[in-house]
Parts: structure tokens; C-alpha cells; sequence
């Protein structure tokens, strides 16, 4: 009788933790207010697709050796897309509509095949598919080569300063913010800027446009850029939390300026999820998983540089800016699965997409390894060496840093018996179980649901079901 009950009560641990799991990588949208972009229209999307096969096949000119296999390539990526949206998950966010992240995950397996793709040429077929895709990539130089860096540090004019605030210093700003807004936590974000920095005092040696003057390195960078960043990702951060979530259907709504107002609120979240990486009583698992995320992450911003270094273009190319557009739509399902990995007890392996985001990012280190073998063998292996001891020793000293305030700020939070019995939201130290929504505490928190509520009526005009 025991060993029948064992196998049952298996099996039945086994559908939660597949149910569970499929909720975390493939999130549902529970109100629909409009059902005609919710509904599937499989038969619909299959004679569209078929009919503009046929207009592209039969009445465009196929004279063009070159034109034929860009538009051929061009036709095979967008149906791929297609396929996605039918048959990939939809990820951990509903917002601006699913379909969106099942396509921003097909991108993601598409770039981890061409990356697959690249490791078995040769650095001929590399520069013959390059100038394919774009002959002015021929006559392309490397910035180091055109530019100077670190010179005359101790010159400091206001004309100097301001020729430093271009369109690149915006995307290092704009960057920081949303960087902040995926991680949520001012401790790793400023964790992940200083390292950073550090990251490229040490690898000068190999990437020559890593050379700053230090007013540029710590005042530009880590002052303004970095840390102006991480305010405003993280004052975004504390406004979604404040609000109350209760989303109007655009059918419910009379005004066209109301109307137009709920499709634009379309694209901020559904929900906010209280995220806290840190806790007083962490296993060595989660710290470890944490340091490996920081490292994960100055390997991917390391990618950056040495992939437009390696094959010689700028970072006002295309092949650089959509890399980085692409890496970017990447990292905000792939941060929210990590985390929900590190976090929750009961998800025992990592989202789709968090695995094909590691994934691109070794393979794009191992495609510089392999066609930077001449960059590479200027390394100095002390400066690599001392750069992983800092790095592990800094991140170190900023956890435990992170650590003992998370216990610190344990210890001044009183215990009212009150506030924190067993079956409330919140446990008996006072902080969130992770995993627990924003929102689920607002009757713990009147005056910022008071806030909330005023710019809650505001945004959606009126109130409704929740979305």
C-alpha cells in the first residue's frame, strides 16, 4: 500500500512543479477586453503567409545572383518569425501582447543557430559573407585607428567635456536605465558599473578604445552616465511599485482620448512583482547564482567590443546596433527567469530563454576566441588573471556588503504580532516572500495605496478588471 501511495504522491509533485514551471516560462493572459488579438487565427495566418509567398515568388525580378539569396534569406527569417509566434512560449511577460516576446525568442534561437553557423568557416568565408551582406564593410576601419584615446588627460576644458556628450553618451545613459529597470537592486547595478570599469582597465591592453582619461572613467561614466542611469531606471522602478493595477477594457472606456490612453498603457506592465535578490538567511546556491549572473554579464558587455573589434566595424554599423537591439530584447525575459530560478524553491531549472541567452553568450566569446587568435595572443595572462581576482573579490565584498544590510535592515523592522501572522503575505520577519506581487500588500501599505489610487483613476479613466 506504501509503495503505491510513494509513486502517486511522485507523480502528483511532478504536475506541480510542470505546472509551476510553465507558468513562470510561459505566462497566460488571464482578462482579455479584446478578443480578437487573443483568439488564434491559424488558417488565417497560413493563407496570408502562403499568398505572399506566391507574390514574391512569381513577380518580383530573380535576374540578380546576390538579390536573390538577400531577399531568400530575408523570406526565410520572416517566416521563422512566423512559426515562432505560432509555436514558441510566450515567456514571462504578457505586455504589450505575447506574441511579441514568442517573436523576440525566435530572434534569439536565429542568432544562436547563425552563431553555431560561424564557428565551422573560415576567416575567408567570414570576410566573403561580411562584404555580402555589406561592401562598404570592406573599405571599414577600426575606430582605435582613426581616433585617439587617453590623451592629454590633464587638459580639461568645458569644450572638451561637452565634445564627450554625444548620441553614444545618451545610449550609455539610456542603457544604465534600463539595466536598472530589469535587476531592480541599486547594490548590483552599482556592483556591475564599478566591475565594469575595472573590466576595462584590465583588457586595455587588448581593445586600445578601452583607454579613458580618469575625469572621463569616473565622473562621465560611473558619475553621470552609469549612476544617472540607475537613478532613473530605479525611480521608474519605485513609481510602477507604488501603483495599484486595475486596468480598465478599452470597451469600457467612452472618450477617444481615454481609448487612446489605455492603448498606450499597453505597453508599461501588467502587474509589478516585488523583487529582492537578496535575503538575510540565502543558501551559497543563490549567492553563487548571483555571482555568476554579474559575470555572465561583463561577458556579454565584453562581447560587445571584441566582436566589432575582431571583424572591423563601428558601433554606428548596423551589424553592431542590431546586436545590441536584439541582446537587449533578450535580457528582459531572460532576467526575469533567472531570477525566478534563483529565487523560487520550487523552480528546479531555468527558463528557454535564460538557456539560449547563456548560450549565445559562450558562443559569441568562443567565435572571438577562434577568429581573434592574433588579438588574442597579446594577452597578458597576469592582467586576465589579477582581473578575475578582483573581480570575484569585489563582487565578494559588495554581496556580503548587500548581505549585511538586508540583515541590518531585518533587525530594525519591529515584530508586531499583528501585522505578522502566519497567514499573511508578509512572514515573520517582515519582508516579502519572493515571488509575492506588489500589489497583494497593499492593505499593509494605505498611504502609498492612496497615492496609487489618484494615478490609478487618472491612467485608466475607469476602473474594471484587472489585466
Amino acid at each position: 500500500m506504501a509503495a503505491a501511495v510513494a509513486p502517486r504522491t511522485r507523480r502528483k509533485d511532478d504536475v506541480n512543479y510542470n505546472l509551476h514551471f510553465r507558468m513562470i516560462n510561459e505566462q497566460q493572459v488571464d482578462d482579455i477586453c479584446l478578443d480578437f488579438f487573443y483568439k488564434p487565427h491559424t488558417i488565417t495566418l497560413l493563407t496570408v503567409t502562403v499568398l505572399s509567398l506566391m507574390y514574391f515568388a512569381f513577380t518580383r525580378d530573380d535576374e540578380h545572383f546576390d538579390n536573390n539569396l538577400r531577399v531568400g534569406l530575408l523570406v526565410v527569417v520572416s517566416f521563422f518569425l512566423v512559426i515562432s509566434v505560432l509555436a514558441f512560449p510566450n515567456g514571462p511577460f504578457t505586455r504589450p501582447h505575447p506574441a511579441i516576446w514568442r517573436i523576440v525568442f525566435g530572434l534569439s534561437v536565429l542568432y544562436f543557430l547563425f552563431l553555431v553557423f560561424l564557428i565551422f568557416l573560415n576567416w575567408d568565408q567570414i570576410k566573403i559573407l561580411m562584404y555580402w551582406l555589406d561592401p562598404n564593410l570592406r573599405y571599414a576601419k577600426r575606430e582605435v585607428d582613426i581616433m585617439e584615446y587617453a590623451v592629454n588627460c590633464t587638459v580639461i576644458t568645458r569644450e572638451r567635456i561637452l565634445s564627450h556628450f554625444d548620441i553614444f553618451a545618451f545610449g550609455h545613459f539610456a542603457g544604465w536605465a534600463m539595466k536598472a529597470l530589469l535587476i531592480r537592486s541599486y547594490g548590483l547595478c552599482w556592483t556591475i558599473s564599478i566591475t565594469w570599469e575595472l573590466t576595462e582597465l584590465f583588457f586595455m591592453h587588448l581593445l586600445p578604445n578601452f583607454a579613458e582619461c580618469w575625469w572621463d572613467q569616473v565622473i562621465l561614466d560611473i558619475l553621470l552616465c552609469n549612476g544617472g542611469g540607475i537613478w532613473l531606471g530605479m525611480t521608474a522602478c519605485q513609481f510602477l511599485e507604488m501603483r495599484t493595477y486595475r486596468w480598465a477594457s478599452i470597451k469600457e472606456i467612452h472618450t477617444t482620448t481615454g481609448k487612446i490612453k489605455r492603448a498606450v498603457l499597453q505597453f508599461t506592465p501588467a502587474s509589478w512583482t516585488y523583487v529582492r535578490w537578496f535575503d538575510p538567511k540565502s543558501s551559497f546556491q543563490r549567492l553563487a547564482g548571483i555571482y555568476l549572473f554579474m559575470i555572465l554579464w561583463q561577458l556579454t558587455e565584453l562581447n560587445t567590443f571584441f566582436l566589432k573589434h575582431i571583424f572591423v566595424f563601428q558601433v554606428s554599423h548596423p551589424l553592431s546596433w542590431c546586436r545590441i537591439l536584439v541582446v537587449g530584447a533578450i535580457t528582459a525575459p531572460t532576467v526575469r527567469q533567472y531570477y525566478a530560478y534563483l529565487t523560487d524553491t520550487r523552480c528546479k531549472r531555468v527558463g528557454t530563454q535564460c538557456w539560449v541567452f547563456g548560450a549565445i553568450a559562450f558562443l559569441e566569446a568562443l567565435v572571438c576566441v577562434k577568429f581573434g587568435h592574433d588579438l588574442f595572443s597579446k594577452t597578458q595572462i597576469c592582467s586576465v588573471l589579477l582581473w578575475l581576482l578582483c573581480l570575484a573579490l569585489i563582487t565578494l565584498l559588495c554581496l556580503c556588503g548587500m548581505m549585511w544590510y538586508e540583515q541590518h535592515k531585518m533587525k530594525k523592522i519591529p515584530l508586531q504580532s499583528e501585522d505578522c501572522d502566519d497567514g499573511s503575505v508578509v512572514d515573520s520577519c517582515g519582508f516579502v516572500p519572493d515571488g509575492i506581487a506588489v500589489h497583494s500588500l497593499r492593505s499593509l501599505q494605505p498611504s502609498r495605496r492612496k497615492r496609487a489610487s489618484g494615478r490609478n483613476r487618472f491612467m485608466n479613466g475607469h476602473g474594471g478588471k484587472k489585466q
